[in-house]
């Protein structure tokens, strides 16, 4: 994929260079999931930052999917997978491939685009729209929500209208950046990823190559861009603090 042609035309002394700098802000996988919490975790496999996946996610569903035991999900339409134990409202619309796991809800007027892949328990709720995006166990999306080349950790949850931005308006690519560090990702379209426990206040934007570290809330109504790091609040641009931690 034109991904992954662009991750090996980065040269390896730049690669290990970027992923040294990056490491250190606590942005990779392993810093922002639990993996013992998503059918997909085999896709993040050997991969550092998670938009790294963005482009392989089609092609894991289309391999998962015929594996999955006929007694605990059925094949509906083309590529399409959903758990018996799922619930799917007759409003809703689904587009393969998909994977919608163990006790999801797809509620009134959801609209899935195709290419995601649904935790167990997860809600995906009146009129929100996703579109290649990982959704972790129990993540929330439920009230007009818009999802698209995203990843949502465990537990993450956005506030009714809350968007993940997705292309930039000059169609230029997508750049991570955390303070002065910058990551080139080599992708046209990222939204954003949520380490678990992430709260997205009601909405609000996260704009292309926005990544917020686990536990950490974002304000309502607020613009996001960047990173902003485990354990913190934001309350605006220029005001994100450290949560304060209760005394047992």
């Amino acid at each position: 994929m034109v991904q992954n042609a662009q991750r090996k035309a980065v040269p390896q002394e730049q690669a290990a260079e970027r992923k040294n700098k990056m490491a250190i802000q606590d942005y990779t996988c392993s810093a922002l999931f639990d993996m013992k919490e998503s059918i997909a975790a085999p896709l993040f496999d050997g991969v550092v930052y998670p938009w790294e996946i963005l482009g392989e996610i089609e092609e894991f569903i289309l391999k998962l999917g015929p594996t999955l035991p006929e007694d605990r999900f059925e094949k509906r339409g083309e590529n399409i997978w959903v758990a018996r134990s799922a619930r799917i409202f007759d409003s809703a619309s689904i587009t393969g491939p998909c994977i919608i796991d163990e006790n999801a809800e797809i509620r009134q007027c959801a609209f899935i685009r195709g290419k995601a892949v649904v935790g167990k328990g997860c809600v995906v709720g009146n009129s929100c729209e996703l579109k290649n995006a990982i959704l972790f166990n129990h993540c929330e999306v439920p009230h007009f929500n818009y999802v698209g080349d995203s990843v949502l950790g465990f537990h993450a949850h956005m506030g009714a209208g809350a968007i993940t931005s997705n292309i930039k308006s000059d169609r230029t690519n997508v750049v991570v950046r955390d303070g002065k560090e910058e990551f080139a990702t080599g992708l046209r379209k990222m939204g954003a990823m949520l380490g678990d426990y992430v709260e997205v206040g009601c909405n609000s934007v996260l704009n292309p190559g926005t990544v917020i570290g686990r536990h950490s809330n974002i304000y309502p109504l607020s613009m996001v861009r960047g990173c902003v790091p485990a354990e913190h609040i934001y309350k605006s641009r220029n005001e994100v603090i450290l949560k304060h931690k209760q005394s047992v």
